[in-house]
């Protein structure tokens, strides 16, 4: 009698359909990113001065992020070009138009009729330069491997290099919510937004460094005291969610600005050394 190994039962080997399916969890939130995205557009479009809850609806929608792949290790060749087409709906076309809407195009009819006009397109223009920046910026990222900023701190990715695409979409968000979606009504606001949009765009295609909080790793164990600072957080977002994300996301914002003025000076104190030149050699 051949001895043979025993065969597992069917119930007892393991699932390829299981297997298959850890891969439905992130494109499922990358759906969902796909779908805040859509429903931010479409409560965008019906926004009016007379109803400018629709804005505050869609600043809400933009805040849902396709990183569930990551944190599960099941990322894949699709799931991240799925998602990079994603962050370019939800956080670039619809913060663009939100941007635009928000700050110029229910913008009151101004004394001066030339100048409403420049506003508006003055604010197209930045708009469409918030949504091309932020498509280079996830371009750069899913082709550059392990990048550094121009003013590095420490090797590894504790930074980003340019302010990432969500990062820039949470600030119009933030200051959208914070308003409760009240358009900009004066010509000297619409102009500070314009330049706001204009930094946001720039700081995007930056080499400038941002904190990527890839350090904090929320599967492995953390101090209680980081449990009981996040339930704060929670509970300060759920109470106060319009101040306290509009402060979140000024300071992200200006973090950036600081490090790189930081480093700028650090420079200028500490100049490098000249370079070495090699003696020439003397032929007599």
């Amino acid at each position: 009698m051949d001895d043979q190994a025993p065969k597992r039962r069917k119930e007892d080997q393991p699932s390829r359909r299981l297997r298959k399916g850890m891969y439905i969890l992130p494109s499922l939130f990358t759906t969902l990113n796909i779908a805040a995205g859509y429903y931010a557009i479409l409560q965008i479009t019906h926004a009016t001065v007379a109803e400018p809850w629709h804005l505050d609806n869609a600043a809400k929608a933009i805040g849902l992020d396709g990183r569930i792949a990551r944190m599960t290790k099941t990322s894949s060749d699709f799931g991240r070009e799925l998602d990079s087409l994603a962050d370019v709906i939800t956080f670039g076309l619809a913060p663009a138009l939100l941007a635009w809407m928000w700050g110029f195009r229910l913008l009151p009819s101004l004394s001066n009729a030339e100048l409403h006009t420049k506003l508006l397109q003055l604010g197209a223009i930045s708009s469409f330069l918030f949504l091309i920046a932020g498509t280079s910026r996830l371009a750069r990222f899913n082709i550059t491997v392990n990048p550094q900023p121009s003013n590095p701190g420490r090797p590894g990715k504790k930074y980003f290099v340019g302010m990432p695409i969500p990062a820039s979409a949470g600030v119009v968000a933030a200051m959208v919510h914070f308003s409760d979606g009240e358009p900009v009504s004066s010509w000297w606001m619409a102009l500070t937004w314009l330049l706001v949009v204009v930094a946001l765009a720039y700081l995007m295609v930056s080499t400038w460094r941002f904190y990527s909080f890839k350090e904090i790793d929320l599967r492995s164990r953390q101090p209680f005291r980081l449990i009981i600072f996040f339930g704060l957080l929670f509970a300060g977002i759920w109470y106060f969610s319009g101040p306290l994300l509009f402060a979140i996301a000024l300071l992200y914002m200006f973090s950036g600005v600081f490090w790189r003025l930081q480093w700028v000076f650090r420079r200028r104190s500490n100049p490098p050394p000249p370079p070495a030149y090699k003696e020439a050699s003397q032929t007599s």
